[in-house]
C-alpha cells in the first residue's frame, strides 16, 4: 500500500512513521517499495522445516495440497528483500507539508481527473451502490497505488510465508498466509498471478487477504473477484469496505477551519468530538473567514486536529474522517486522502499554516526529544523514534508546564527548546 511496516487494512505499514491498523496495507504512496524486483533468496536450511510443517498443519485444517504447491513450492526460501524492507526504520518523521506536497501534487491531481473523466459511469454505479462520492474514491486509488500504475512485484504466498516465518510477527503473518491459500482455492487467479507488496498488500486498493475475503465485490459478474486486473472488482471492492466501515453519504470527511485568536490547543485532539455548534461558538471558522455551516442533523460531531502544531493548519474532521482512519491508521495519510478528494471536487489548495516550520526531524532528533522528556519525568512510552499517543502525551503535559501552546506536535523548535532547557539546567548559575 502505501509505505508499509505493516497495518493492514490489516497490516502494518508504516506510513510516515505511523504504524497503521487498519485492514488494507499501508500507503506508501505508491514507492519504490512496493514495486522492487525481489532480490535473491536467503538460503536458511530451518525454513524448508518450518515450511514442511506449515503445509502439513494447512493441510491437516482443509486447506488444498495442489494450492499448497503451487503457492509455496518445496525449493522455496525467504526472500531478502522483503526482510530488508522489513527491518528497515524510516530516515526522518515527516511532516504534515512534506508528505502532503507528495501525495497531492499537480501530477496525480492531473491523473485523478482523467480517471474521474474516463470511469465517469462505472464510479456513478458505485456511488448509487454504496454512497461513496467518486472524488473519495479516486483519491484512494490514486494514494494506493498511483490508479493502478504500482501494484507491487512480490509474490504473495512467498512474501506472506518470509513474513510468517520472521519471529517479530509471525502470527499475524502466518493468518494472513492461510488467508491467500483461501483465496486461490476460491479460483480467484492463479496462485503465479498473485502479486502484491512486499508485506502482503494485494491489488489497485491494496488489499491484504483478510479484507480481500471479507471485502472483495465481483462486480463485472465473471465469477472472479478480480482486484488487480478488473477496476469495476477493485473500485466497487474499495467502496464496499468503506460503506461496511461506517461511511455516511450525507456527510463529507471534514474542512480546513482558522482558529480564533486565544484558542486552547489542548483542545485539538482526535479524540474529543464535539457538536458542531459547539466548535463555531467557540470561534471556529471556515479557512475562507465564513462562518462554519451547521449540519441539520444536530448529532453530527467533530474534532480539531493540527498535523503540524499551532501554527500550522487546522481541519474540522467528521465522522467519515473516522472511517479513513480505519484503511490507513496516519493522520497525515487520512488528510491526504481528504484534501485530494476535494480538490479533484474542484475545491481550492489548503489556505493556511503554509509559513509553519517544516523541518523534519530525523528518527535520531525525534529520539533526543524523547529522551529529554523521559528525563523530566513526562513518560512517552519508550525511546523509539516513534510519534505514538503516549508521546505525544508526554509532549501536552510538558507543554502545559512551561507554557508552550498545548499542541503535542513534535518539530524541531520543540527540540531546539528542550535541549536549550537541558542547558540551563546544567549552568552553574541556574
Amino acid at each position: 500500500m502505501q509505505s508499509c511496516f505493516l497495518s493492514g487494512r490489516l497490516a502494518v505499514c508504516v506510513l510516515v512513521f505511523n504504524l497503521s491498523t487498519s485492514l488494507i496495507a499501508p500507503a506508501a504512496l505508491a514507492d519504490e517499495s512496493t514495486t522492487a524486483v525481489p532480490t535473491p533468496d536467503l538460503a536458511d536450511p530451518g525454513f524448508r522445516k518450518w515450511l514442511a510443517d506449515f503445509k502439513r498443519d494447512a493441510i491437516a485444517n482443509g486447506h488444498s495440497q495442489t494450492v499448497l504447491e503451487a503457492a509455496l513450492t518445496d525449493d522455496l526460501q525467504p526472500i531478502a528483500r522483503v526482510i530488508e524492507l522489513d527491518q528497515r526504520q524510516p530516515e526522518f518523521v515527516n511532516t504534515f507539508w512534506s508528505y502532503l506536497e507528495r501525495g497531492v501534487d499537480e501530477k496525480r491531481l492531473a491523473a485523478g481527473r482523467e480517471k474521474l473523466r474516463q470511469h465517469q459511469q462505472l464510479l456513478k454505479d458505485v456511488r448509487a451502490r454504496y454512497g461513496i462520492p467518486a472524488q473519495v474514491l479516486v483519491a484512494f486509488w490514486g494514494l494506493e497505488t498511483h490508479f493502478g500504475r504500482f501494484t507491487g512485484s512480490f509474490p504473495t504466498p512467498a512474501a506472506l510465508a518470509t513474513l510468517a516465518y520472521d519471529n517479530r510477527r509471525s502470527s499475524f503473518f502466518r493468518a494472513e498466509l492461510l488467508n491467500a491459500l483461501t483465496i486461490l482455492e476460491q479460483k480467484h487467479l492463479p496462485a503465479a498471478e498473485m502479486k502484491g507488496s512486499w508485506a502482503g498488500a494485494m491489488g489497485q486498493m491494496q488489499f491484504m487477504p483478510s479484507t480481500f475475503l471479507r471485502f472483495a465485490v465481483d462486480a463485472d459478474g465473471d465469477g472472479r473477484k478480480d482486484i488487480w486486473q478488473s477496476l469495476p472488482d477493485a473500485l466497487h471492492s474499495g467502496a464496499n469496505y468503506l460503506r461496511q466501515s461506517g461511511w455516511i453519504p450525507s456527510e463529507i470527511w471534514g474542512r480546513e477551519v482558522r482558529l480564533p485568536e486565544g484558542f486552547n490547543h489542548d483542545e485539538a485532539s482526535l479524540e474529543l468530538k464535539k457538536p458542531l455548534k459547539y466548535w463555531a461558538n467557540r470561534g471556529v471558522r471556515q479557512a475562507n473567514g465564513k462562518p462554519l455551516p451547521l449540519p441539520k442533523a444536530a448529532d453530527m460531531t467533530g474534532a480539531i486536529i493540527l498535523p503540524q502544531g499551532h501554527d500550522g493548519p487546522a481541519f474540522l474532521v467528521y465522522r467519515n474522517f473516522d472511517v479513513i482512519m480505519q484503511w490507513n491508521r496516519s493522520i497525515n495519510y487520512a488528510l491526504a486522502v481528504g484534501h485530494l478528494s476535494d480538490r479533484l471536487n474542484g475545491l481550492p489548495p489548503l489556505l493556511l499554516g503554509r509559513h509553519t516550520d517544516n523541518r523534519r526531524l530525523t528518527r535520531e532528533q525525534f529520539m533526543q526529544i524523547q529522551q529529554q522528556l523521559n528525563q523530566m519525568g513526562f513518560d512517552t512510552g519508550g525511546i523509539d523514534g516513534v510519534p505514538g499517543s503516549k508521546t505525544r502525551q508526554a509532549i501536552r503535559a510538558y507543554q502545559k508546564v512551561v507554557g508552550l501552546p498545548v499542541d503535542g506536535h513534535a518539530s524541531a523548535s520543540l527540540l531546539e527548546y528542550l535541549e536549550k532547557a537541558a542547558l540551563l539546567t546544567k549552568s552553574p548559575g541556574s
